[in-house]
């Protein structure tokens, strides 16, 4: 049985793991390797703050993704099949360590976010 997410180790696994994964993905790599050269040591402790803000509401995080996004998109376009990639890989990432309530919780936001981006990004319309 694996363990459930319990703290800020766990957020580093996740987020650490799933960049890994993301850098060599075929259909989203590019964004994390290519189009934008992210400075990782300035972008992974954002993202952990985020994703622990996300799930233990630690008050850590304060940026505006959205905004980002937006710029990302506008230099280089995103679909809907690049979010429906994220959030895949996301939950396999999670679903590969841990088990559990906080497990679960953290795919569901992490689905919520994506969808609303998606929703504001490409469809803004709708």
């Amino acid at each position: 049985m694996k363990k459930d997410i319990s703290g800020r180790a766990d957020i580093e696994l996740l987020i650490n793991t799933f960049y890994d994964r993301v850098k060599t993905n075929e259909r989203i790599g590019h964004f994390f390797t290519v189009d934008k050269k992210i400075d990782w040591a300035v972008h992974l402790p954002i993202m952990y703050n985020f994703w622990e803000n996300i799930l233990f509401y630690t008050g850590l995080y304060n940026g505006n993704p959205m905004a980002v996004h937006k710029q990302l998109h506008q230099e280089y376009p995103l679909s809907k099949e690049d979010f429906a990639e994220w959030i895949r890989v996301f939950k396999q990432t999670c679903n590969d360590l841990f088990e559990g309530d906080n497990s679960a919780l953290i795919q569901q936001r992490a689905q919520s976010i994506a969808l609303v981006m998606e929703g504001k990004i490409v469809s803004p319309h709708f």
